[in-house]
């Protein structure tokens, strides 16, 4: 059997109709659309399962490689709870347009309706054009009669919570929360394997036949926690050299960490470790073997590999690991 190394996988690109081409033009994805809004870099969700890009085990699909390595890829405690079905979503995402407002439903609800996990998410700015932001929240205490009166009069983005945003910028995105990603944002989320969304507002846009996107208010209200605290922008003081606490919650941690030097690394969380480059360029090295990436490039290290190290003279990466 082929032994495990970091791995690398190519891009499952999404066009979406609020899309751009920073994807291409920031990130150097390899797509000619004007219209690219996802960059998939890990995925397990049906239908489009990731492919080894890299080394030995390049064509192999996330699905083989989890049916084979098991909890060498992925941790004996992480097969033990998901089996063969890999846990996270790993994305950037260009929205040119502002996308959709929508909210995600939880583990107990998205069992039950579509017989998926929940869609707990994360994101990262990677780049904000000059006034950009992101709606998170509600900007005043809301109750579901008031939603659904703003809904009914049209008014919805009155009571919706805007923040400007800048590179660096990081939110976390429970279950329950309405949010959107607004125009000119480049970020990288981070998400439960889900693909389900509840889209309750499209600015009335239309497609080029003239079609309205379907939203999905029926369904949505029973997904909404009205009493969340406004706990969602994450305060965090990145220290170079030294992974830094973005997120930590049931279904991963992230931290950031800022490379200018060679450091060395112990995967102690019985679990595999995602980086994803934000900024910069990074040497990957396990056992004399380098793996190089660079911004816009997400390399996993497989949960066997216990020891590695990252050098830099410039380098921002997300790591994520549950």
């Amino acid at each position: 059997m082929t032994p495990l190394y970091p791995l690398k996988f190519q891009p499952i690109l999404k066009d979406k109709i609020w899309g751009g081409q920073k994807l291409q033009q920031l990130l150097h994805k390899s797509t000619s659309s004007t219209k690219a809004g996802e960059s998939w870099e890990i995925s397990d969700v049906e239908g489009d399962t990731s492919i080894v890009a890299n080394g030995p085990l390049k064509g192999t699909s996330l699905k083989t490689l989890m049916d084979t390595y098991t909890s060498d890829l992925m941790g004996a405690k992480n097969f033990r709870q998901f089996g063969n079905k890999f846990p996270l979503l790993i994305k950037f995402i260009d929205a040119k347009q502002d996308l959709s407002v929508q909210l995600h439903p939880n583990d107990k609800l998205a069992k039950a309706r579509h017989n998926s996990f929940g869609k707990t998410e994360m994101w990262y700015v990677v780049q904000a054009d000059p006034a950009s932001n992101l709606i998170v929240g509600f900007n005043q205490e809301m109750t579901p009669e008031l939603y659904v009166k703003h809904l009914e009069d049209k008014t919805l983005q009155s009571i919706l919570n805007f923040d400007a945003v800048k590179a660096g910028d990081t939110y976390f995105i429970e279950v329950g929360r309405i949010h959107a990603i607004g125009a000119g944002v480049l970020l990288a989320e981070i998400q439960q394997t889900s693909d389900i969304t509840y889209r309750v507002y499209d600015w009335d846009r239309v497609d080029a036949d003239g079609n309205e996107r379907e939203l999905h208010n029926d369904i949505a209200l029973e997904a909404f926690d009205f009493d969340m605290p406004d706990n969602f922008r994450v305060q965090y003081a990145p220290k170079s050299n030294v992974s830094t606490e973005l997120v930590s919650c049931p279904y991963f941690t992230t931290n950031v960490l800022e490379v200018t030097e060679t450091i060395s690394k112990q995967n102690t969380q019985d679990s595999f470790v995602i980086y994803m480059c934000v900024e910069g360029k990074a040497n990957l090295e396990v056992d004399g073997i380098v793996t190089e990436f660079s911004m816009g490039e997400t390399v996993l290290i497989p949960a066997c590999i216990e020891t590695f190290s990252i050098s830099s003279n410039h380098a921002k990466l997300l790591e994520v690991y549950i």
